[in-house]
C-alpha cells in the first residue's frame, strides 16, 4: 500500500491559498467581520482576547465548510459550520481569558498595582487623545496591536500546553481534550520540521502585522484558521 506523502509547510501554505481562492467571497466577508470584531474588542483586554480567539477558532470550522462545499458530494451548510464550531471556540476563548487574567492579576499584585486588575474587564481607550493626529496605518497599528499579541500568546499556549491539532481533533473527531492532546502531541513529534516552520511563519507574520502591515491583521487571522485546518487535514484525513 502506498504511503501518504509526508506533509510539508510549503504544501500547507499552497493548499491554504488554494482553499481561500475557491470561496473568496466567504473569506473576504469573514476577514471584514473579524476586522470589525477586533475593533470592538479594543474596549477591554478581556473582550479583545475573547473575541480574537473565538474568531480564530470559528475560522477553522469555516475552513472545513469551505473544503466540503467545493470538494465533497455531501457539502454542508454555512450555519452547520457556525453551530458546530462556535461552542468549542467560545470555551477555548474563555479558557485563554481566564489563564491570561490569572497571570495578569498576579503580575499586578507583585508590582503593587492591584488597581489595574479591574481594567482587564473594561478599559476605555477609544478617545480623541489616542486617535487624533495619526494616519490610518498608525490607528490600525494601535487598534490591532492586542490582536497580534494575542495570536503570539496563543501560539505559545498551543505549542507548550495544548497542542497544535488539539482543537481541530476535538471539533472534527469529537475527541475529549486529553485524547485530542495525546494525538496532537504524537503528530507534532512525527512532523516537527513542518510544524515548526508553520509556527515560525505565523509568528513572523504576527510581528509584521503588529509593526508594518497592521491593516492585514484580520487577513492573518483568516489565514491562520485555514492553515490550522489544512495542516490537520493533511495528517488526520490523509488518504492511504
Amino acid at each position: 500500500m502506498r504511503k501518504p506523502k509526508k506533509p510539508k509547510f510549503g504544501d500547507w501554505l499552497q493548499q491554504a491559498f488554494w482553499l481561500l481562492g475557491r470561496t473568496p467571497w466567504l473569506w473576504a466577508g469573514y476577514a471584514l467581520f473579524v476586522g470589525v470584531v477586533l475593533v470592538i474588542g479594543r474596549l477591554s483586554p478581556a473582550l479583545g482576547i475573547f473575541s480574537a480567539v473565538t474568531c480564530l477558532f470559528v475560522g477553522v470550522g469555516l475552513a472545513k465548510y469551505s473544503d466540503l462545499k467545493t470538494s465533497s458530494e455531501h457539502p454542508v451548510g454555512f450555519y452547520w459550520a457556525i453551530n458546530k464550531s462556535l461552542p468549542l471556540a467560545v470555551i477555548a476563548a474563555a479558557s485563554i481569558v481566564i489563564f491570561w487574567f490569572v497571570f495578569m492579576a498576579i503580575a499586578c499584585i507583585l508590582q503593587n498595582e492591584a488597581y489595574k486588575i479591574g481594567q482587564f474587564f473594561f478599559h476605555w481607550e477609544l478617545t480623541a487623545d489616542n486617535l487624533s493626529h495619526k494616519n490610518m496605518r498608525e490607528i490600525a497599528e494601535w487598534i490591532y496591536s492586542y490582536a497580534n499579541i494575542t495570536l503570539i500568546f496563543l501560539l505559545l499556549m498551543l505549542n507548550s500546553f495544548v497542542g497544535w491539532f488539539t482543537h481541530a481533533l476535538m471539533l472534527f473527531n469529537n475527541l475529549s481534550f486529553s485524547e485530542a492532546k495525546a494525538q496532537s502531541n504524537s503528530a507534532v513529534s512525527k512532523h516537527q520540521n513542518a510544524i515548526y516552520k508553520l509556527l515560525g511563519f505565523i509568528f513572523v507574520e504576527a510581528i509584521l502585522c503588529a509593526t508594518v502591515t497592521p491593516l492585514l491583521t484580520p487577513v492573518l487571522y483568516v489565514l491562520v484558521s485555514v492553515l490550522m485546518f489544512i495542516s490537520y487535514k493533511s495528517i488526520f484525513e490523509a488518504k492511504e
